[in-house]
């Protein structure tokens, strides 16, 4: 999907170049009307700038790319700009993210990276700011599975624990833009020992996709000007698929601990009166 893909690598284009970004994101059915000279003009940038943008979308040129964006935006908008309260704006865009997310997620992915989890040593998950509340989920819910996982948001200790894993283990670190240097350079140090590495991000093309052995991409909810501002959904839903997946794929053998699990939370709720 054209507006996928310019989310996921927003944050790492010029500024003119995000300015032609905003404009297809926020008005994707006007751009198709417009030649290049008039979008050009419309945006305030140079021909040239569009055309490099269509290139790193993949086209050969801006006639192809609006081609497809016609394709792509002829059903339900997927961006909507008109006014609405709260509450009905996060309802359509959640609808457009559970639309967009068989998209940008691989099934086959998510099914290579739950085994190397059930077959691994130990799961590490890295993540820091936001990411690391997905971090931190992911590493809770193996944990219940009876997978030893831990996670870690602190940049230093990511480093120092990734120069101890070896080729049993799996480092999944999330990060919603890929962008973010402590992360990658986290992920790069595991890689380089040895150890399997995963990516949950919704940035296409970003620095940590690359240093990654899978990606699980994940849609952004919808485009905001500040990063920020754009949550992590997308990577908490990614992070409960792996574990539902993996569930199903173990469920039988591990019956029994999740038996025992339940028992041993017993205590810690309130149980209703029964009459």
């Amino acid at each position: 999907m054209i507006l996928d893909s310019l989310l996921g690598m927003y944050d790492r284009l010029s500024e003119s170049e995000k300015k032609v970004a905003s404009y297809i994101l926020e008005r994707p059915d006007d751009v198709i009307h417009h030649s290049i000279t008039e979008f050009a003009r419309i945006v305030g940038v140079s021909e040239t700038t569009i055309y490099r943008l269509v290139r790193k979308l993949k086209f050969d040129g801006y006639q192809s790319f609006k081609i497809e964006l016609t394709k792509q935006t002829s059903g339900a908008r997927i961006y909507p700009t008109s006014a609405k309260d709260a509450f009905d704006e996060y309802v359509d865009q959640m609808r457009s993210f559970i639309d967009r997310l068989p998209s940008t997620l691989k099934k086959e992915d998510v099914q290579k990276v739950a085994d190397w989890m059930i077959q691994s040593q130990k799961t590490i998950f890295f993540g820091v700011g936001l990411s690391a509340v997905a971090a931190e989920y992911g590493s809770l819910l193996l944990s219940l599975l009876g997978f030893p996982s831990f996670y870690y948001n602190d940049p230093h200790a990511q480093v120092i624990v990734a120069t101890s894993l070896s080729d049993k283990d799996v480092v999944v670190s999330v990060s919603h833009s890929g962008n973010i240097r402590d992360t990658v350079k986290s992920t790069q140090v595991a890689k380089d020992v040895g150890a399997k590495t995963v990516a949950i991000t919704a940035g296409i093309g970003s620095p940590l996709a690359s240093v990654a052995d899978v990606v699980l991409y994940s849609p952004t909810a919808r485009f905001e000007k500040h990063e920020f501002l754009r949550g992590n959904l997308g990577e908490l839903v990614v992070v409960e698929i792996l574990f539902r997946t993996i569930l199903k794929k173990i469920y039988s053998e591990k019956e029994e601990h999740l038996n025992g699990l339940s028992e041993v939370l017993r205590p810690k709720r309130y149980e209703g009166e029964r009459e």
